[in-house]
Formats: structure tokens, sequence, C-alpha cells
């Protein structure tokens, strides 16, 4: 099913108008309360949420986040509408939103993600408040059996075993190059490094700079990224970073660009790196 992730700010300006919409803001409580989207509803938890893929670990996060969405007043009729400030700002954020209503069952053609976030939607002149809304809450609708885009921990370990699934890596390039463990700090995880096969391109590359921000590529230009590290459309994926953030801009652009087969490692170098029974690989790479 060919469903468009992305929305535009003039787009969804009209879906406003015409149907019923719930805008989630994923920045910071500052950004916010400065301005947001009229009516938007602020779960920045949809960032710094730290994801472990044990089975105890999915049944917190589904827990957690079912719980923010009904109060936010998702019931499965609205269209879901995430935002962050741009689509390089927030670390992906966004698209995070957008993987965690994905697992957690939500119709897929009610989900989008605002294309060049908060400030696309500012440089096109569209309003902005500082009001907060009180959403009716619903039930939300917790899908109890589905067919997983996430990638759990015992998964990640036969898909570094397997050579027919490319293991992408799209941290920034001193996490790849085992200078650094985190965007949180260097020495944030016990062990720097590599998942082990993986292959790497850094979660920048599939945007290119606009006059409202960055934007991601054209399909075209997202598969040509992909080819270099021997992606094609048919290719199965299993994307990951440090906590699942980035990656999820990363599957946000691979699905636009029509590669049908992406699975998201959530738990990432984060929860791989803290198994200490786990290869990884160290130093620069050859």
């Amino acid at each position: 099913m060919n469903v468009r992730v992305l929305i535009s700010p003039a787009d969804l300006a009209e879906m406003m108008r015409t149907e019923s919409v719930v805008l989630i803001d994923t920045r910071d409580a500052a950004s916010y309360a400065e301005a947001h989207l009229p009516g938007a509803v602020n779960i920045h938890e949809i960032f710094t949420y730290l994801a472990t893929t044990t089975q105890e670990g999915l049944a917190a996060l589904r827990e957690a986040f079912a719980e923010a969405f009904g109060k936010a007043g998702l019931s499965g009729k609205e269209v879901a509408v995430v935002y962050e400030q741009s689509m390089t700002t927030g670390f992906g954020q966004s698209c995070r939103g957008y993987v965690l209503l994905r697992y957690l069952g939500y119709p897929r053609d009610k989900i989008k993600v605002l294309h060049g976030g908060y400030r696309a939607w500012h440089a096109a002149g569209f309003p902005s408040t500082t009001d907060t809304p009180k959403p009716a809450p619903a039930r939300f609708p917790l899908a109890s059996t589905q067919a997983s885009i996430l990638v759990d921990l015992e998964e990640m370990k036969k898909a570094v075993a397997d050579p027919h699934i490319v293991k992408l890596d799209v941290r920034d390039v001193d996490e790849w190059i085992a200078d650094s463990s985190s965007p949180y700090g260097k020495d944030f995880c016990p062990r720097k490094g590599r998942i082990p096969n993986s292959v790497w391109i850094e979660w920048y590359r599939m945007m290119k700079p606009t006059p409202a921000g960055q934007m991601f590529k054209s399909p075209a230009e997202i598969l040509a990224e992909c080819a270099t590290v021997g992606i094609r459309r048919e290719t199965p994926v299993v994307v990951f970073c440090f906590k699942g953030a980035r990656a999820s801009n990363t599957f946000v652009a691979l699905e636009e660009a029509g590669i049908a087969d992406v699975r998201l490692y959530l738990g990432s170098w984060n929860e791989w790196s803290r198994d200490l029974s786990l290869p990884i690989e160290e130093g620069l790479p050859y």
C-alpha cells in the first residue's frame, strides 16, 4: 500500500479545515510555549523516551504511548499529524512519532508528518498560537496483534547474521567511527563502535536545504544514496541509530522512496552496546 506520509504546510492547512485532525508537537516544552500550531498538543516524550526491545520493554512502551496518544484525543478516526522544529533540528523526532503510531496499530492512512516541521509552517505564513488546548481524552485503538515494523533484540541478532538483510546505521560520523557512544555524550554508553556487518549512511544525507529549511530529497535522490551501500527497492533493510529517532527519519525517507521492506531497530546502539555479551566493531572502519 503506497501511502504518502509527508504533508506540506498548505495541504495540512486545507486538511485542518475539512477533516478531524490531531496535531502533535514533539518539541521541548519551552519551544511549544513560545509558539505552536493552533490546537497542537505537546508530547515531547516521543523524542526523550529510551526504549528497550525486551518483551517487558515493549509492553511498557505500548502502555506509555497508548495513554499519551489517547490523552491527545486520538481514537482512530482522526488524522494524527506529527511535527518537530525542522527535519534536522529535532533529530527525526516527528518521524519517531510516526513510527510509534504505526507500531501501536494506528491506521496507516491517518498518520502524517509535517514536511519541514514548524519552521516550514511559519515560513509559509500560516498562523501560530500560544494557547494550550484541552483535548477530550479518547480511547486509543491499541492493536493487539499486527505485523511489526520494529525489530527487537533477538530479531536484530538474527539480522546481523543474515547477509541478505542490510543493517543500515544512520548515526552521526563520530559515532560510526567509534569516537563517541551517543549524542548524549561520548561516554554515555559503556562501549563505542558499530553493530557488526552494518553499513553507514549518515541520516543528514536523506535531506537537502530549501528556503523553508531542510527537506527530504526526492525518491530518486534517496534511492541514489541507498545504492551507495547496496540498497535497492527490493532489499530488506533494518535501520538503526542510537535510540531510533534519526533512524525513524531515515525509515520515512526509505518508505517514501518506495523501498518495500524496511524495519527499525528501536533499541538501537543504546540497547546493543549495553549488553556486553554482544559483539561490536571498534576503531576506525575499513
